[in-house]
């Protein structure tokens, strides 16, 4: 096989895997809402994907939501603190912001 067949076989797999994520990726999140959701709730429904919490004193963290208890969310890989993650009082939090769509 020569270095030209390889580059082309190479870039059909390329091709491949970006359609698959593509796919994959251009779902909208649905936000379900509900007249007594907490956010409990919301944090809840996203562990393991990527939220920014707005605290009530407007400092914003954004990370991976790993566990939501009671009264405690924990978030890990804070975005711009690398080697940190927080526990965070769910009642301190004034706005959760989710990404939901891609364009």
């Amino acid at each position: 096989m020569n270095v030209k067949q390889m580059a082309k076989g190479l870039l059909i797999v390329m091709s491949f895997v970006m359609l698959s994520v593509t796919g994959i990726t251009a779902e909208e999140v649905k936000i379900n809402l509900q007249q007594n959701s907490t956010f409990k709730d919301i944090l809840s429904a996203q562990v393991g994907k990527r939220v920014a919490v707005r605290l009530d004193l407007s400092e914003e963290m954004e990370g991976t939501v790993v566990a939501v208890g009671n009264g405690l969310v924990h978030i890990a890989k804070l975005s711009g603190k690398d080697f940190y993650d927080a526990v965070i009082r769910i009642d301190r939090i004034s706005a959760v912001r989710i990404r939901v769509r891609d364009r």
